[in-house]
């Protein structure tokens, strides 16, 4: 009997956004084909858990709907009329495109627009290096990450925190505004080590009973916007019951005595007006924290998507350092590990051609740029032309209307390099094949832990596929743009920045697979002091130093009640919650997750649909002043009355009118660096009669 042969497995990292940035192993089965995708169990973060679509890669990869060869528009915009074109037509038609709008409007008129499909720092960021060597408009990434870093590090003065790892050693982990279920499984893995080995407690902060909170030992579901409130009520307590740590407070931080006067006021009674919660609860969990010294703050980014949201975020960063327990292994807080890889980008961004005098546009508010808005403009030429890789913003965007208006213009002209034909795909002229994960190379940092981690290709490109390094080098040619990076392969620029960047190089990395690029235990848990100047954690900010926008934001943790509130005429409040099965519109054009998100939804409470007068599965036009949409209904008891849920960013294509869910979200920008306020929308909700 013949022994089967040997199946050839390939160490990489998950390039999707998500914190946890998992070490993978990836069978490879043939020269273009993948097998089965696992969880890395010799890297010490992941340990050989991965969230089960990544597992299922293998059918995004091979799916039959993958883009293979490069397509011009030959009906109207959206009419999805296409004609196979090669390659070199493709680029050459974008670069005269480009050419030709540069030379009637100047440079500003091409947008490059680019976001985390991919968190390669090679194939994402490549993008920036032809922005700056053209001087094309800039990109203020805003999307996701700003308030809550904002928050963070106002309060800590560096991007940095705790080892993640250590959840596993805590006494308590308070999971805060994250559902790690669905958006980085990891989380999970280390703090229900701990639950199994130490008796730890799991506490989730959350407007909903999420997969997170189900699986939580107390779950404080709280109204959507309010965690200000909640974290000052536990700061009154602290103080006021004597769990304080006034040695740790002189020693490490700056402004309690300012603090412990400003918090007496906020009492839990008041708190549970504001949040919903009740006065136990807060109690309850203040006391739990005050007794437990190895308490671990896992701090998300969803309660920081409210105008609120930097604020937010403060404020529950600080009650780690009213309590000092930074001090003990397994206690402190996390966030991002951002500083601790220290990357120098010069080469693959190409910062050393950056004109920092041109025009930086707000990448949340490509609704308004599209459409003419002065506010975005200035005196700046209108966009005219885009090359957009790696998002997709006719579905991920706010303010989803005035984006559907501005891809519709007749005078732009649109370039989209993606691995499917996505809302945004349907708006473009040329539409070009990209390649993923496995089939290029590229070097990954994780954000929600502590490794950097080689991603070499895996198969060859399927189709004429071609990565972003490819496409961004090959325009460059074409549009004149000049800088050594464009003549660079993806594994020389690694090599490079590497070095540059004070790391190993490419073959060492290869044969270990990753850095653990993790601080000293003093460095992570600040005891040798926080990244302000003065060393010291600031309970008051100076907000000037983390945005421009910061006039009115409060000088000590509150409540900063500027979130969009219920009223009689928009009675509810909107989350738009990330599904399990989906990442951000990623996934969404995979069989098995559709099976398992099955539609759009909304979720509300039994007494808000007897108020409005719908019962489960019937369908609701759901709007405010940005416009309204058709959705079904799922009756959820897992939230307040007054807060409804919708999972997933669903393509508009799933929706019965063409329009996905970000339609109802404003593009405002939230202080005091901008970012969309994606979790604080109020709406209306009306039954649809038969």
């Amino acid at each position: 009997m013949k022994s089967s042969p040997k199946i050839e497995v390939r160490s990489t990292a998950c390039p999707h956004d998500c914190p946890s940035t998992c070490s993978l192993e990836v069978e490879k089965l043939g020269e273009q084909k993948i097998g089965r995708v696992r969880g890395a169990g010799d890297n010490s973060y992941t340990a050989g858990v991965i969230c089960a679509k990544v597992a299922r890669y293998a059918e995004r990869t091979h799916h039959p709907d993958r883009l293979m060869y490069p397509l011009k528009r030959v009906g109207a915009k959206g009419a999805g009329q296409w004609e196979q074109i090669s390659w070199e037509e493709a680029l050459d038609t974008v670069a005269r495109e480009f050419l030709d709008r540069e030379a009637k409007h100047g440079a500003a008129t091409v947008w490059p627009y680019y976001y985390a499909g991919t968190m390669g720092l090679v194939q994402r960021d490549g993008i920036e290096r032809l922005r700056h060597s053209k001087q094309y408009s800039g990109q203020n990434s805003t999307i996701c990450v700003n308030l809550a870093r904002a928050g963070w590090k106002a309060g800590a003065g560096a991007y940095r925190g705790v080892d993640p790892r250590e959840m596993a050693k805590s006494d308590m982990i308070v999971i805060w505004g994250t559902n790690a279920v669905h958006t980085q499984i990891n989380v999970m893995t280390h703090a229900t080590q701990a639950r199994k080995e130490r008796g730890a407690k799991i506490i989730v902060i959350d407007p909903y009973r999420n997969a997170t909170a189900i699986a939580a030992d107390s779950h404080l579901m709280l109204r959507p916007g309010t965690d200000g409130a909640l974290a000052v009520a536990v700061m009154h307590i602290l103080f006021k019951e004597g769990y304080a740590d006034r040695a740790y407070l002189e020693k490490y931080t700056k402004g309690y005595k300012e603090l412990e006067a400003h918090v007496q006021s906020k009492t839990p009674e008041w708190a549970a007006e504001i949040t919903g919660l009740e006065v136990s609860e807060i109690y309850d969990f203040a006391h739990m924290i005050g007794q437990t010294p190895k308490t671990f703050f896992r701090l998300g980014y969803g309660f920081s998507r409210s105008r609120n949201g930097a604020v937010n975020m403060h404020a529950a960063l600080c009650i780690a350092a009213i309590t000092g327990c930074w001090k003990h292994e397994g206690g402190g807080a996390f966030h991002t590990n951002g500083d601790i890889f220290h990357w120098d980008k010069t080469l693959i961004e190409g910062l050393d051609v950056l004109n920092p005098s041109v025009r930086m546009l707000d990448q949340s508010r490509i609704g308004p740029v599209l459409t003419g808005d002065k506010k975005d403009l200035g005196d700046g030429p209108p966009i005219t032309a885009m090359i957009i890789q790696s998002t997709n913003p006719m579905d991920v965007a706010p303010e989803l209307a005035k984006v559907h208006e501005g891809f519709a213009r007749e005078d732009l002209f649109v370039c989209v390099h993606e691995q499917f034909m996505t809302e945004t795909a349907k708006m473009a002229d040329i539409v070009l094949p990209a390649t993923t994960f496995v089939e290029h190379d590229d070097i990954y940092q994780a954000g929600g832990q502590n490794h950097i981690t080689l991603g070499k290709k895996v198969i060859e490109p399927l189709g004429e596929c071609r990565s972003n390094h490819e496409v961004v080098c090959a325009l460059a040619n074409r549009v004149g743009a000049e800088h050594r990076g464009f003549e660079m392969s993806s594994l020389e620029l690694i090599e490079e920045t590497l070095s540059s960047s004070g790391w190993s190089d490419v073959d060492s990395l290869e044969k270990s697979k990753w850095i653990d690029a993790q601080v000293p235990f003093e460095q992570a848990h600040f005891l040798e002091g926080f990244g302000h100047a003065d060393g010291k954690f600031h309970f008051s900010p100076d907000w000037s130093l983390v945005g421009p926008d910061f006039a009115g934001m409060p000088s000590l943790p509150d409540h900063w009640d500027v979130i969009q509130k219920a009223d009689a005429e928009h009675p509810y409040r909107l989350v738009t919650a990330p599904a399990r099965n989906f990442l951000n519109t990623s996934f969404t054009a995979t069989a098995t997750s559709l099976k398992r998100e099955k539609r759009p939804t909304v979720m509300l409470h039994s007494e808000d649909a007897k108020r409005i007068g719908t019962d489960s599965q019937s369908l609701v036009r759901m709007g405010n002043k940005q416009g309204s949409l058709l959705i079904h209904v799922e009756i959820f008891d897992g939230v307040l009355p007054g807060t409804v849920i919708s999972e997933g960013i669903w393509p508009g294509k799933f929706f019965i009118e063409k329009i996905g869910i970000n339609l109802l979200v404003g593009a405002d920008a939230a202080k005091p660096n901008g970012g969309a306020a994606f979790h604080d929308t109020a709406v209306w909700i009306k039954p649809v009669s038969d």
